[in-house]
């Protein structure tokens, strides 16, 4: 093969090269779609699939963390599973809480780029969303205490060893409550600083609330690393 039929070829294989200029130019121009994409994506499971949250206060001691002193925790709350099934006793569970309750923590404050995060899925704390755990559902009967000082539901102790601090048996009775269909019965596992169904006992709904108002059962702490942990579902049993 002749010089000049080789040098040709090499002109050609390296007019085929792509320039690090074009590859550059290219990347950045689909940089914007990248970002989109990812944050659409983000949004779709925050909204139908599962949202983080953050723990503010100290009502689901030791469960969940979020007493002062403590890092509080992040929880991710499965969003589809309600839409499959209904609600069990002793499933974690977040919510929307009714105008009569009272947030227990103030909400983490943040600019414009915490309110941002918020959108796509990054943890929150907001004083209209509550944590709680299902004691008892629709047509289910609650009440405390038995002889032992334990709750009962359908006159039934239930085994609770969940069960953080507990304040006096005169102080923490309630009922009996029948709880209505499509309402559900809830408490905080640090009984003795839990502001739940039991401090609403006088509102409409007997301190209930609306199976429509739960966003979503929490299965795992994701946050801090030290405390990752899977939250165990329907553990609240006669």
């Amino acid at each position: 093969m002749s010089q000049h039929s080789r040098a040709g070829r090499a002109r050609s294989w390296a007019g085929r090269r792509p320039k690090p200029a074009a590859k550059k130019r290219s990347f950045l121009r689909e940089l914007p779609i990248l970002v989109a994409v990812a944050l659409v994506l983000s949004l779709v499971v925050k909204t139908f699939l599962v949202q983080a949250f953050f723990i503010p206060s100290e009502s689901m001691e030791q469960t969940l963390h979020g007493c002062d002193g403590c890092t509080g925790d992040r929880i991710l709350v499965d969003k589809l599973s309600y839409r499959l099934h209904t609600p069990k006793p002793g499933d974690i569970v977040v919510f929307r809480g009714p105008t009569s309750w009272s947030p227990e923590a103030p909400p983490a404050s943040g600019g414009m780029l915490y309110r941002i995060g918020g959108l796509f899925g990054l943890p929150q704390s907001s004083e209209k969303d509550f944590v709680k755990r299902i004691v008892a559902v629709g047509g289910q009967k609650v009440a405390c205490c038995d002889r032992r000082g334990r709750v009962t539901v359908d006159g039934k102790p239930i085994k609770e060893p969940y069960i953080y601090q507990n304040s006096p048996t005169g102080e923490r009775s309630f009922g009996p409550v029948t709880v209505p269909e499509h309402r559900l019965w809830v408490m905080g596992d640090h009984r003795s600083a839990s502001a739940d169904s039991r401090a609403h006992v006088s509102d409409q709904y007997t301190g209930t609330i609306a199976v429509d108002d739960v966003i979503g059962r929490a299965f795992i702490i994701m946050w801090p690393p030290p405390r990752w942990n899977f939250l165990p579902s329907g553990s609240a049993n006669p």
